[in-house]
């Protein structure tokens, strides 16, 4: 499945095996695709636009509170 998606790695991934990816589709619905690099069975979470905006809204608020 990875080979499909024009996956894309996170800037604030260092070297080593965590790291996220990124892809999305547009056929028929947009989809937002997410995966780490470190699972060997490549699950890959699928989301909304709006949804994984959300979480990265989340993610910032969280990151400047400390």
């Amino acid at each position: 499945m990875l080979q499909h998606h024009s996956w894309q790695k996170s800037s604030f991934c260092g070297s080593g095996d965590s790291c996220v990816h990124i892809a999305a589709t547009a056929t028929g619905t947009t989809q937002i695709h997410l995966t780490e690099s470190s699972d060997p069975r490549r699950a890959i979470l699928g989301a909304t636009p709006r949804a994984f905006g959300a979480l990265i809204h989340v993610l910032k608020e969280n990151a400047r509170r400390g």
